[in-house]
């Protein structure tokens, strides 16, 4: 794939942990662009302080998308074309037409992948569902073949949908904990309560009141105001719910709550100190 762009896709909850740590080594030599996707699950403030991260310390320029509304997808496209530009006045230098960009998207599971694909071509032309595995098989989708005097424009890009990329190994278990707290490895891997719990600690520590009370309004039960207190709270919850599936299902709804929003914009992840 030496010839081609690559557009990795992040999670703006967890940019950092939904970094692939081998991504970086195999697309050295390559262009790149960085979409950071589900922007609406995180403030304006976090993403300016994340976007002026990338850019004063790794110098590069993260396009944010919200792939259920539509919102950035022409920003990202015009990236994706100007990216191409300076192969194609090459090619238009050697007496040789433009060529479509082609264009391979990479990211963990379930971080948007085909959501975004579908936006960029404005059908549903990849299946895209809120859960790991969906994309099974690599897939290549053309968007039109319009030519400018320079370049192939915005309707003539080859884009490639990947199955998501998970590490081998995951060394860092906060970080696989994060994944799973966005629904981005499979339920088999882990407890739904240990998870869920881990989540309120996270946001509890990270966002304080503005989480508790969001909480509070949530299940209207008070919330735990040390780690200690969170297993109880857990078990308040599956005890109000009346379920059979006792804090398991408990957890299953705090994790499905916060991943649809529920809970309003909350970031798992703070910008690195220096």
């Amino acid at each position: 794939y030496d010839h081609m762009n690559h557009h990795q896709v992040r999670d703006a909850r967890i940019p950092f942990s939904t970094e692939h740590p081998k991504l970086t080594l195999w697309t050295q030599h390559k262009r790149k662009l960085l979409a950071i996707n589900r922007m609406e699950s995180i403030t304006s403030e976090e993403r300016n302080r994340v976007t002026d991260y990338f850019q004063t310390k790794k110098g590069i320029t993260p396009y944010w998308t919200n792939g259920k509304e539509g919102k950035g997808i022409e920003e990202l496209l015009e990236a994706a074309v100007r990216l191409s530009h300076p192969v194609n006045m090459a090619r238009k230098d050697r007496g040789l037409l433009p060529r479509a960009p082609r264009v391979v998207i990479v990211g963990f599971p379930n971080v948007g992948k085909s959501a975004l694909i579908n936006r960029l071509t404005k059908r549903r032309i990849v299946d895209s569902a809120p859960k790991v595995g969906v994309t099974r098989q690599l897939r290549w989708v053309r968007l039109g073949g319009g030519r400018t005097n320079n370049y192939v424009t915005n309707d003539g890009i080859d884009l490639l949908d990947t199955p998501g990329l998970l590490p081998m190994r995951q060394e860092d278990q906060f970080a696989a904990q994060k994944l799973a707290m966005c629904n981005e490895i499979g339920e088999a891997s882990y407890l739904p309560s240990i998870i869920a719990e881990e989540l309120i600690a996270v946001l509890n520590t990270s966002h304080g009141v503005r989480f508790t009370e969001r909480l509070k309004q949530r299940y209207a039960i008070e919330p735990p105001e040390k780690r200690e207190f969170i297993h109880l709270f857990m078990e308040r919850l599956a005890n109000k719910t009346s379920s059979s599936g006792g804090v398991e299902q408990a957890g299953r709804r705090i994790l499905l709550d916060y991943q649809n929003g529920k809970f309003g914009p909350l970031s798992l992840e703070q910008v690195p100190k220096k």
